[in-house]
């Protein structure tokens, strides 16, 4: 009876072992109708490799199945034909009596090609999710990771839900589009608050809410008139993704074997002169240890990217994308990446993330770029040149040379390199970010610096982003949580309430430039015309359409200044007035113009 029993028992588990298990299936589901026909599919499971894969499905085939050096992976590559309708299928698998059915479903697309992009029209709020609000303190601390706000590299337990509790805030404020750092999984062990080390693809960080959750928040988002960028990262992932544990081949990553640092050496992917080895090392190196290196030239690994992007482009209604380290990854496979995207999606935007202290570098990143005979594809570049210049520029005497204190003609001589773009207009223009410091000093006594720094910003040419607590005047930390954020936090600055009257002054002044900026066909479509801060320290320029004229007037000196106006009759042609934006007083421009120290000037030009 004894033996009986042990066969049972050992026959039972020859069957458990040998039954075919998938623990992942990515993308979960699909769509018809995509211009792209071809569905790659990754299936993951205890040597799947080793099953037999079929389906019927009308308008669906099967294209290609390939099996990974790793046993557990399967590839299954599918033609998705427009004949194909919405549904479900069984993608069988199928390994000697064993069988496993898996139920693939099609959607149907709920808005076919209606990602709305976004263009110099817009103005970008960037937001740091777990430093912004906290809707939900239940899912503070999850999966041994504990949210603790008295340190700065830990988890704060922002989350979607504090962002949608919040939206109003944003609206009333004026911007247009809403840039959120990444909020895909990272399931790492220190908690990855700032989400640069995804560890699942598909995933939002549970830490900020779910999938579903994402989705929701940017269906009100758009209901409130805003557009939403996603943040993505094809360069590298998190040491803690799933597919770490078990690699599907050896060329998955890059620098398996043996650990190897990227160089940082961008200027190598322009550089005439640079080794190869040194271009490789840039590549392929990782950008620190706990971010492995994703190789885009193993051709599965770059179907599985693209696929990735098309997905939350598809099922969340994203509206743009701001790629990281865009210089880092494969070069062909992001020129490919941009054209694919567009191609499905003709009036989506995404903005690469080319950090390079001179515009020179920028431009050779925009596509059709004069100075690099290989096309990145890239519509949107950012323009850190200009950042580290504004950073300086509105508090030193300003000269009419150029120089290390040359003020404002530092902002003209950047802007006067502009032919250098094949497309100024779609250039990313900035203040701070979360990489760099904050261009508020907490010990700014007035507000002169910020309200020349944010006119400029706002009128220049180029699609300007502004960095959350921008408008409360948040300096020091770069990654601050935002005060009112938290239950607990001593003053709320989403109400005028809780902002002290500097801080107001801030916001209006800001309020009323976004809300008047939406609606200033110049400065939101027009072209721009700029003058040489002459030895008056003055820079003078003017955004125009054919029938409207904006004249911007910024007084780079500690001393009150008087231009005669005969120099810039270009720019104002037969007006004989400016109706000041923020005042809305009429300013005489007919012979003369008188500006106070660090003053600014915005006016709707008339007759």
């Amino acid at each position: 009876m004894k033996g009986l029993l042990f066969f049972i028992l050992f026959a039972c588990s020859i069957l458990q072992s040998s039954a075919i298990e998938i623990t992942r299936v990515e993308p979960a589901f699909w769509w018809t109708g995509m211009k792209n026909t071809e569905l790659q599919i990754l299936i993951y499971g205890r040597d799947i490799a080793k099953s037999k894969v079929s389906l019927s499905y009308p308008g669906v085939k099967v294209k290609e199945i390939v099996a990974a050096e790793n046993p557990n992976y399967l590839f299954i590559y599918l033609d998705i034909s427009s004949k194909a309708k919405p549904g479900t299928f069984n993608i069988v698998f199928t390994e000697s009596s064993q069988k496993y059915n898996h139920t693939y479903t099609l959607r149907a697309r709920e808005n076919a090609g209606g990602a709305a992009g976004f263009s110099q029209a817009d103005v970008m709020y960037l937001i740091m999710p777990d430093r912004f609000a906290n809707g939900n303190p239940a899912n503070d601390s999850l999966e041994g990771v504990q949210a603790n706000r008295l340190q700065n590299g830990a988890r704060h337990g922002g989350d979607i839900a504090g962002i949608v509790k919040n939206l109003d805030y944003i609206a009333d404020l004026g911007v247009t589009t809403v840039w959120f750092n990444p909020i895909q999984e990272n399931k790492m062990p220190n908690g990855s608050y700032h989400g640069y080390a995804i560890t699942d693809f598909y995933k939002v960080d549970t830490r900020f809410g779910s999938n579903e959750d994402y989705k929701d928040m940017i269906k009100q988002v758009h209901s409130k008139g805003m557009k939403v960028v996603m943040d993505m990262i094809f360069n590298h992932c998190g040491s803690s993704h799933w597919w770490m544990k078990d690699l599907p081949s050896k060329d998955w990553i890059n620098s398996q074997e043996k650990y190897v640092q990227t160089n940082h050496y961008k200027w190598t992917m322009m550089d005439v002169h640079a080794p190869k080895s040194e271009k490789d090392v840039l590549i392929n190196g990782w950008f620190v240890r706990s971010m492995p290196d994703l190789n885009q030239r193993n051709r599965h690994m770059a179907r599985y990217l693209i696929q990735n992007s098309i997905w939350w482009i598809e099922y969340s209604r994203i509206d743009g994308i701001r790629q990281d380290t865009h210089p880092y990854a494969d070069y062909d496979f992001m020129a490919q990446w941009c054209k694919e995207v567009e191609a499905q999606y003709p009036q989506f935007n995404i903005v690469g993330e080319a950090w390079y202290p001179r515009g020179t570098a920028s431009a050779w990143w925009q596509r059709n770029s004069i100075i690099n005979n290989k096309n990145t594809n890239l519509k949107t570049v950012m323009d850190f040149e200009l950042t580290f210049k504004m950073q300086k520029a509105f508090d030193q005497e300003s000269s009419s040379r150029e120089g290390s204190e040359a003020g404002v003609f530092n902002l003209y001589e950047v802007i006067a390199q502009d032919f250098l773009f094949p497309d100024p207009a779609n250039i990313l223009t900035f203040l701070d970010n979360h990489d760099i410091a904050r261009f508020m000093r907490a010990d700014e006594q007035d507000l002169k610096r910020y309200k020349q720094a944010l006119t400029f910003l706002l009128t220049t040419r180029g699609i300007p982003q502004i960095y959350y607590g921008t408008e409360i005047l948040m300096s020091g930390s770069n990654r601050k949580d935002f005060p009112g954020g938290w239950a607990k936090d001593s003053a709320n600055s989403f109400t005028s309430a809780g902002r002290t009257p500097m801080q107001n002054e801030a916001w209006n002044y800001l309020q009323k430039l976004l809300q008047w900026r939406k609606k200033n066909s110049p400065v939101t479509q027009g072209r721009l015309m700029h003058y040489t801060p002459d030895n008056s320290g003055v820079y003078v320029y003017s955004r125009y359409t054919n029938d409207q004229r904006v004249l911007v007037v910024l007084n780079g000196t500690n001393a009150d200044k008087t231009i005669t106006m005969e120099r810039f009759q270009d720019a104002i042609g037969t007006n004989t007035f400016g109706k000041d934006v923020i005042t809305r007083k009429n300013v005489d421009i007919k012979t003369s113009l008188s500006i106070p120290a660090r003053g600014a000037y915005i006016l709707e030009l008339g007759k």
